[in-house]
């Protein structure tokens, strides 16, 4: 299916007792530091796959991520949106199989399982009950190796996609951030649509989405994090089960880096509506820059914090022009990005977007104050443990972890990494990485006072919102 979001239907009880139980646990333990935490065990298949480990007895209870490296960026030219339909067709029907069967017996048995692609990967969940692990990993070996694609479930999830697309080309947010990636990253594949367009959508075959899968599903892209009731052996035995049969080699179309275009451009889409949205953004650094981390602290300051950045006490606070603004890191494979976002009233656009550049400018030439800095280091070192409130979301840390290349003992060097950033260093990155006049901003909305700095034929070229007429 690909609205993705196949319920784990075991009794709600039991799930919401797991929750707690498993969030006390982390949070409890980090509280004394994290290398208490848990245990991550590296296990080897005799096959020679690897998997990250964190074995917890307490519950009945199996969570499983896996991940391979490709993602939308490897769509095909012409046809973007194909990763995202191979998502929604992983659990339509595998080996002797068919759809609704498969769908059956997934429910029957409380068995969760979901995939998702992004611009650099394709993900999947498993979740399951342990007395049910053989016929879930069964059923998860039979999707990963043999999808059936057949043609009737591949044309109800293509009328369900083009749904999805209809519906964002009605919402502004949507439309401004595709808008902002087509700006910044043009002629490169991180600026196609990850779900595609009505158009792309309609040219993707079976063989397409069966092409990816080969291509994709190979074990040397392959990282996988499991949380729960199995032991080391058992798991295992199991890996070679689940991806044994998977092809050893992925691939891959290689992926240039980012050229940025159109920094310091701005682009206005029209859309009837009281109030505009803004998408704003500019290069960043990517994961494994040595100065990620003072980047990251400089984020939470400029307005990554809520209602502790510099930005939502600027704009609204003092100001009362938008009800939220916020920035965040993006990093990428091939790029590093700083992105945000802000909407409020029409008339207040220009005078928001002014603000939110004079700011940037003050904390490139000054910096943050080392109270901010204490602060920031207070919150994003303390609030870490809640990432680990349930047995799939440590699965999932885990994960990007390794899809990272951060190591298996990241969890416990990361608070004294963010302790060891000192304040001379943010400053150097404020000043060495903000750079007000490289914004680009798209607003999607009737803003008074402001223009596209684009051509007009670049404009007319941008994304447009449907038409409701033709929409619906």
């Amino acid at each position: 299916m690909v609205t993705q979001n196949n319920p784990w239907r075991y009794v709600r009880s039991v799930r919401g007792i797991a929750s707690l139980a498993i969030a006390w646990l982390f949070i409890a333990a980090f509280s004394t530091g994290p290398a208490q935490a848990m245990k991550i065990q590296k296990v080897v298949s005799p096959k020679g796959i690897e998997a990250w480990l964190v074995e917890d007895h307490t519950l009945p209870l199996i969570a499983m991520q896996f991940g391979f490296r490709g993602g939308c960026a490897q769509d095909i030219t012409g046809k973007a949106g194909l990763a995202y339909f191979v998502s929604g067709m992983m659990n339509e029907g595998a080996g002797d199989i068919k759809s609704q069967e498969f769908q059956e017996k997934l429910e029957s048995l409380a068995i969760g399982m979901s995939f998702d692609a992004s611009r650099d990967t394709m993900v999947g969940s498993l979740k399951t009950l342990t007395k049910n692990k053989d016929e879930a990993f069964r059923l998860l070996r039979l999707a990963l190796s043999e999808p059936r694609m057949d043609p009737d479930a591949v044309e109800r999830v293509r009328g369900q996609i083009a749904s999805i697309i209809k519906v964002e080309q009605e919402d502004p947010g949507h439309i401004a951030s595709e808008a902002w990636f087509k700006m910044a990253f043009k002629g490169h594949p991180y600026a196609q649509s990850t779900k595609g367009t009505l158009e792309t959508v309609a040219k993707i075959t079976p063989d397409d989405l069966k092409t990816y899968v080969k291509n994709i599903f190979a074990r040397d892209g392959l990282v996988v994090a499991v949380v729960g009731d199995v032991t080391a052996d058992e798991l295992g035995k199991s890996l070679d089960e689940v991806f044994g049969a998977l092809p050893a080699k992925q691939k891959l179309q290689p992926i240039p880096e980012v050229t940025w275009q159109a920094e310091g451009e701005s682009q206005v889409i029209p859309l009837k509506a009281p109030q505009s949205v803004v998408t704003f953004g500019q290069p960043g650094l990517k994961r494994h820059d040595k100065d990620f981390f003072a980047a990251y602290i400089l984020n939470y300051i400029i307005g990554g914090g809520g209602f502790a950045s510099r930005l939502m006490e600027e704009v609204r606070e003092k100001r009362g022009l938008a009800y939220s603004v916020y920035t965040y890191l993006y990093t990428l494979d091939h790029a590093g990005i700083m992105l945000g976002g802000v909407a409020t009233k029409n008339k207040a656009v220009k005078q928001s977007i002014e603000i939110i550049k004079q700011e940037l400018t003050r904390i490139a030439a000054e910096g943050p104050t080392s109270e901010e800095l204490d602060n920031a280091k207070r919150y994003l070192t303390g609030s870490y443990a809640l990432r680990f409130s349930s047995s799939t979301r440590i699965a999932g840390v885990l994960l990007g972890i390794q899809l990272e290349n951060l190591g298996i003992d990241y969890i416990d060097r990361r608070v004294g990494i963010i302790e060891a950033v000192k304040l001379e260093d943010i400053k150097r990155v404020a000043k060495e990485v903000i750079k007000p006049g490289k914004l680009i901003i798209t607003v999607v909305g009737q803003p008074e006072g402001l223009e596209s700095s684009r051509s007009s034929e670049e404009t007319k070229a941008a994304p447009k919102p449907a038409s409701k007429a033709k929409g619906g």
